[in-house]
């Protein structure tokens, strides 16, 4: 590794002379651009507006224009600038680690210990061990000012870059202010995927699966030409997994797509068992508030049933009926018979109890008069 920068840590008045490498580097292809017709080289050259000259790199310099005027900025101007010719990485703050927000990170560096004695590198690595903080630093690098953050990473001290606080955008679009409502259900059966997928993060086993089918297909062509056959160089699953690509995207019930997703990852065939069982486990577990909605929707399945198979009945009893219609007949006409013959017979019992009734009023006038007389 080559060393970009050269200069010093300083926290009070303790400086730990460091050097500063790049701890990262990219793994993808470069490609230049070609002629497609011949495969020449695209070249592009730096020409003047006004003249029409093509003008080498070291006699172009820097505008900035308001809209109304234009200034030009030459190299030592920027040069000139006080927080330009800083070569001291500066702490000005102990935070803990979890306020540093994951978003503002940047590109991190190594740190290199320098100078005849490395003690007081390890001096401030060791505090950092020690009191799990994190230090905030400014720093200049390549004529801009910075924030950063220095970190103990395998005991090398790592500086990482940060964004300014008005660099990063506040978060406004509609699903954040969406008003979908997640049920505990969901959540119980979200997290019962997700501890499918738990695991200790290792990030060895992760590949770049575009730049190795890119290398594959670069090094196909390399020794075929443009006879290139797809299913031979990727396989013919893989192509077929590719036109597969971007079904079943829309998601029209949750709940099942949860379930099935549970079921593949736990390696069930038959994913009933699986989602059937996590889901009893999240019905267990939730309240009444959650339960109110599956509640319902348990009635609204029973109340169908139980429609259709009144209706199923009905059909079924009007069908009985009709075939024992006759032998029905019969027996009405029988029970009429003997109803209107005890009805008669009620009646003029009826009758007589009426006038016994008749006759006790009058009575009860008669002797009802002679008290008063």
């Amino acid at each position: 590794m080559r060393a970009i920068w050269t200069g010093s840590v300083s926290f009070g008045l303790v400086n730990v002379p460091v050097k500063l490498y790049g701890a990262t580097e990219s793994h993808d292809l470069e490609f230049h651009q070609v002629h497609a017709d011949d495969g020449g080289r695209i070249k592009y050259q730096r020409t003047c507006e006004v003249c029409g000259k093509t003008v080498p790199y070291q006699d172009i310099d820097r505008a900035y224009d308001d809209g109304e005027r234009t200034v030009i900025l030459e190299q030592e101007d920027f040069d000139e600038l006080p927080a330009a010719m800083k070569d001291e990485i500066e702490v000005v703050q102990f935070v803990p680690s979890g306020q540093v927000d994951p978003v503002m990170l940047e590109k991190p560096y190594f740190l290199e210990p320098t100078g005849k004695s490395p003690k007081s590198y390890l001096l401030l690595r060791e505090t950092l061990e020690q009191t799990d903080l994190t230090a905030v630093v400014r720093f200049s690098l390549r004529q801009k000012t910075r924030l950063g953050v220095l970190r103990v990473r395998d005991k090398v001290l790592v500086l990482q870059g940060l964004l300014w606080a008005d660099e990063v955008r506040d978060v406004d679009f509609p699903a954040v202010k969406s008003r979908a409502k997640v049920t505990a259900q969901e959540l119980k059966m979200a997290a019962a995927l997700v501890e499918q997928y738990a695991d200790d993060f290792d990030p060895s086993q992760f590949t770049d699966d575009y730049q190795e089918e890119l290398r594959k297909l670069v090094d196909a062509k390399l020794e075929h030409g443009d006879a290139v056959d797809t299913a031979e160089t990727f396989g013919d699953a893989a192509v077929a997994e590719k036109g597969d690509e971007g079904e079943g995207a829309e998601v029209i019930d949750l709940m099942e797509v949860l379930k099935r997703s549970l079921a593949r990852k736990r390696g069930t065939k038959d994913g009933d068992s699986a989602g059937e069982a996590a889901e009893d486990a999240a019905e267990t577990s939730t309240g009444e508030d959650a339960g109110g909605s599956a509640s319902k929707s348990r009635a609204k399945s029973s109340s169908t049933s139980r429609t259709k198979s009144a209706s199923a009945s009905s059909k079924t009893d009007a069908t009985s009926g009709s075939t024992k219609s006759a032998k029905s007949t019969a027996k009405s006409s029988a029970k009429s018979s003997s109803a209107k013959s005890s009805t008669s017979k009620s009646s003029a019992s009826k009758a007589s109890t009426a006038k016994s009734s008749t006759a006790k009023r009058g009575t009860s006038r008669s002797t009802e008069s002679k008290r008063r007389a």
